[in-house]
């Protein structure tokens, strides 16, 4: 009988590791082609690991919460055949494999330092062996581990978290030293003054729920963005009525010549993209203190997860897509996104993003941008309103569809004057509609 190594794919440019979350297959379990073996989770999207082969599971490397690289093999098939299909690593040479990374790591370390008393786990805080010996290299005490706020499952610190911490602590001691060496004519002790959090008081009758991984991902992105971006809003109210009518006009003739259902949302999404490139410099992120101009437009789409918390599918070269074409890729997405089947480059590149907040009845809301982008649109609930119609023969009183946009942006890098021009731009196109146009 041959051996299949079963490794972990590539899952994207940016994407380097992957936790365990699960195996959904035993030890002696059959495997079909195509059969998931285990599931697993990335800073971006949960997802599963297919079979390439047929066989039994033979091996499995890894536990549950354990990181995998890409490239590592995680179990290993038994299938038919004399030839063994790659090399089988067994548990010892995977191990050999995470210490050759921590043996990497530790080389581009200038200074090794020593630690009084070794990083253990406990009930409350686990440390894989890889951020222990990172930890212990670098000379990272218990108490400033268990400082450290981890985003990884159950707030598990990473590699990562252990690494940016490292990196903001030497860069702390770089400003210290070169405070140091100026001259100093008087010095004041001063006091750290602590700020503790209040401890939550909770009755026997309350319910303590514990936050998703999704979720406390999501709470720690939304912090981050809002401490790195100077956000500010601008609000205009768009006129749909030739939107709505002629939506409601074509909606039955798409539906059976596409087998799509025809939403706002790619009417609105294909408007965005047409101010986008009018207006590039909104198109960018900010790196340090150099501006990142895109060349392609691909719009974010916040869609609802089956748990409650919010995804962001990308919508790639979103300028280049007809009406028809938007209408599937918006389908699509949030489809998927609601069985859990995005794959993770899916939901990467994204230079802008709009959220429907009007799908829940709301009539504005103040979204938080996604980082590492500028700007982000919020489509509020269209509303039949009274409004003042001008015509030449004078103005009157007519029923009219209405919807608020909500512009955040990074204050930084846009001031009022681009923010205010493209939601205007964007309210223009929508205005502007062709009630004869043909799909």
């Amino acid at each position: 009988m041959a051996k299949f190594e079963l490794k972990l794919p590539k899952m994207g440019e940016s994407v380097a590791e992957a936790t365990v979350t699960s195996w959904l297959k035993e030890v002696g379990d059959t495997i079909e082609l195509d059969e998931p073996v285990l599931e697993i989770a990335t800073d971006k999207v949960d997802s599963e690991v297919p079979s390439e082969v047929e066989g039994v599971l033979l091996e499995r490397f890894f536990n549950v919460d354990d990181v995998v690289q890409v490239g590592q093999v995680m179990a290993i098939i038994e299938i038919e055949g004399d030839d063994e299909v790659g090399e089988t690593n067994t548990k010892e040479e995977v191990n050999e494999d995470q210490e050759e990374v921590v043996e990497q790591i530790s080389q581009t370390i200038s200074v090794a330092k020593e630690v009084a008393t070794p990083v253990i786990s406990s009930e409350d805080r686990f440390y894989s062996p890889l951020v222990k010996n990172i930890a212990k290299a670098e000379g990272v005490s218990q108490s400033e581990l268990d400082a450290i706020v981890g985003t990884g499952k159950d707030s598990r610190v990473t590699k990562n978290d252990i690494l940016d911490y490292i990196q903001n602590k030497e860069n702390k001691s770089d400003k210290v030293e070169a405070k140091v060496s100026a001259p100093i004519v008087q010095a004041k002790p001063t006091e750290k003054i602590k700020t503790e959090k209040p401890p939550v008081i909770s009755s026997g009758e309350d319910e303590i729920i514990e936050m998703t991984r999704m979720g406390k991902l999501v709470a720690h992105h939304m912090v981050e963005s809002v401490q790195t971006s100077a956000h500010v809003q601008s609000f205009i109210e768009a006129d749909v009525t030739k939107i709505w009518n002629w939506r409601k006009k074509v909606k039955d003739t798409f539906m059976r010549r596409e087998g799509e259902n025809l939403t706002f949302t790619p009417i609105f999404m294909e408007a965005i993209a047409k101010a986008l490139r009018d207006y590039p410099m909104m198109n960018i992120s900010l790196q340090g203190n150099t501006i990142v101009k895109k060349k392609n437009i691909n719009l974010g789409m916040a869609a609802a997860l089956p748990d409650g918390n919010l995804i962001v599918p990308v919508i790639k070269n979103a300028d280049q897509l007809n009406l028809v074409g938007m209408t599937k890729q918006v389908n699509d997405l949030a489809r998927r996104a609601r069985l859990n089947q995005l794959k993770p480059d899916e939901v990467q590149g994204g230079t802008y993003t709009v959220t429907n907040v009007g799908t829940f009845g709301s009539i504005m809301g103040t979204p938080i941008i996604n980082q590492p982008q500028v700007g982000i649109l919020a489509l509020g609930a269209i509303r039949k309103v009274p409004a003042v119609i001008e015509t030449p023969e004078g103005d009157f009183i007519g029923i009219r569809y209405k919807m608020f946009l909500s512009h955040s942006y990074d204050h930084r890098v846009v001031n009022g004057a681009l923010g205010g021009q493209f939601v205007k731009a964007v309210t223009d196109y929508l205005e502007a509609w062709d009630s004869n146009r043909e799909i």
